[in-house]
């Protein structure tokens, strides 16, 4: 019995071998041109035989019998490559299988170029799938020229990757984005003067779509997805071309020829803020320009540190409550926390602003913890408990003296709970506890205020209003 053709794919939109890798040769301007007839081919009849073979096929690799799977296998792919996707999905694993196994130099150069061919033919018969488009594939067939051939086909690994990720998206598959990154750090290292541009591009466009998959609620990988944002920001940190020096030099002139365009303005100032080059001249000016067209959280945030830089503490911490509201709009949460944290830093040791500097600290420890993040809390009760440590609630009489040292009883209660949420800022919060457990008031002293020293609590007053341990 036969089978309907189940898919008609026009020649035309069918992707050759090397699609990602070449580009066409260019016609001569005095060579006529001539339209030739774009013909449809029909795709091959699935027969009865080819359903049964792909019957076995499936039966043997589901027992990892890869042998026995492959003989199945290609009278399938032979003669009905149309039957069905399970023959490249599970045909993929099966030549990985083989390949790895292979011994003979000649089978596993066979073996290796079936797989890209495999994924060629796969865009031709499945290419509108749309869960697996031929976007999806291209990256396949990227990560297949990285799997099979290693750094000797970088080139036309890169362009398969970069021509996924471009038409995926946020929808891009994470291993591919990573790949990409790690590609492209290769080609940089292999010619840094021609390939830095291209470099810079690859790593901004995988990380930000592995940073809005890890920000995604709804991705069971989310986890997964910022681990690799993670490892490509740190691959890109310690590449070289993450130098502000060098990233002045390429994005300078961009930025001066780009002062009406907000787009290219603000993509600059993410890619400054997430290398740490934000003491940049060209970052500054990149985020004002882009501020006055169409204020963003990020245009705000580089305001805020420009500010910072000039002395103006006041008018950056006015512009990080704009970069706070901005990216709560976006909801960029990790974002928030970061900029409620500079401003308390300003507010405690540039404005001298305590109880304010307190207010944004707690703000940024309750973002991190509605992200179920601990790393960060810890800097934030410090800045607390230094605020505590830097304050007199009291007078100035011998009694408000003494009360005064209250202060650090509070203050070293931030500390331990820093280390405790936050391990990370273990060290620091030890050394301060150690610092400021010297001026406990003494034994001596509480003795002199019985009154106030009655029990084993006592409340720190003034803006701090909290009780503590008597110790």
């Amino acid at each position: 019995m036969k089978f309907k053709t189940i898919l008609v794919v026009a020649l035309a939109a069918a992707v050759p071998a090397l699609a990602c890798a070449k580009k066409p040769k260019k016609v001569s301007e005095d060579a006529p041109v001539q339209a030739a007839p774009v013909e449809e081919e029909a795709d091959p009849e699935i027969t009865q035989e080819c359903v049964e073979e792909l019957n076995l096929f499936n039966d043997d690799v589901r027992i990892k019998a890869y042998e026995s799977a492959y003989e199945h296998w290609i009278q399938v792919y032979t003669n009905c490559p149309n039957a069905n996707k399970v023959l490249y999905s599970q045909g993929t694993k099966m030549i990985n299988a083989l390949y790895q196994a292979a011994t003979d130099p000649a089978e596993k150069e066979r073996l290796a170029n079936l797989a890209l061919e495999m994924q060629d033919k796969r865009i031709r018969f499945f290419g509108d799938d749309p869960k697996y488009p031929a976007a999806y594939i291209l990256g396949e067939k990227g990560l297949a020229y990285i799997e099979f051939f290693g750094d000797a086909k970088l080139s036309e690994a890169h362009a398969c990757l970069r021509q996924s990720v471009e038409a995926m998206g946020v929808n891009s598959k994470m291993e591919v984005l990573e790949t990409l990154v790690e590609v492209s750090l290769k080609l940089y290292k292999q010619n840094p003067d021609q390939m830095v541009e291209q470099f810079i591009s690859d790593y901004e466009l995988a990380s930000n779509h592995l940073s809005a998959q890890a920000a995604d609620q709804s991705n069971k990988n989310a986890v997964y997805a910022a681990a690799k944002r993670d490892r490509v920001d740190g691959l890109f940190g310690n590449s070289g071309a993450a130098d502000c020096a060098k990233m002045d030099e390429i994005f300078g002139p961009k930025v001066a020829a780009s002062k009406d365009n907000w787009t290219v303005l603000n993509t600059i100032s993410k890619l400054y803020r997430r290398v740490r080059c934000t003491d940049s001249d060209i970052y500054f000016e990149a985020c004002e320009a882009a501020h006055k067209l169409q204020p963003s959280q990020e245009s705000a945030a580089g305001c805020a540190s420009m500010s910072a830089k000039k002395g103006d503490y006041e008018a950056a911490v006015a512009y990080y409550d704009q970069a706070i509201s901005l990216a709560m709009g976006e909801e960029a949460y990790e974002d928030v926390a970061d900029y409620q944290y500079n401003a308390a830093v300003y507010c405690f040791a540039n404005l001298k602003k305590y109880q304010e500097a307190r207010k944004y600290a707690l703000a940024s420890i309750a973002t991190l913890s509605g992200l179920n993040i601990s790393k960060g809390q810890g800097r934030c009760y410090i800045i607390i408990g230094m605020c505590y440590a830097s304050s007199r609630p009291y007078g100035n009489d011998a009694r408000g003296a003494i009360l005064n040292k209250t202060v650090y009883w509070a203050a070293v209660d931030k500390f331990i709970k820093a280390k405790q949420v936050d391990p990370s800022v273990e060290a620091t919060a030890n050394e301060y506890i150690h610092s400021y457990s010297r001026y406990f008031p003494t034994r001596e002293e509480r003795f002199d205020l019985p009154n106030d020293f009655s029990g084993s609590t006592f409340y720190v007053g003034g803006w701090i209003g909290e009780t503590t341990s008597i110790r």
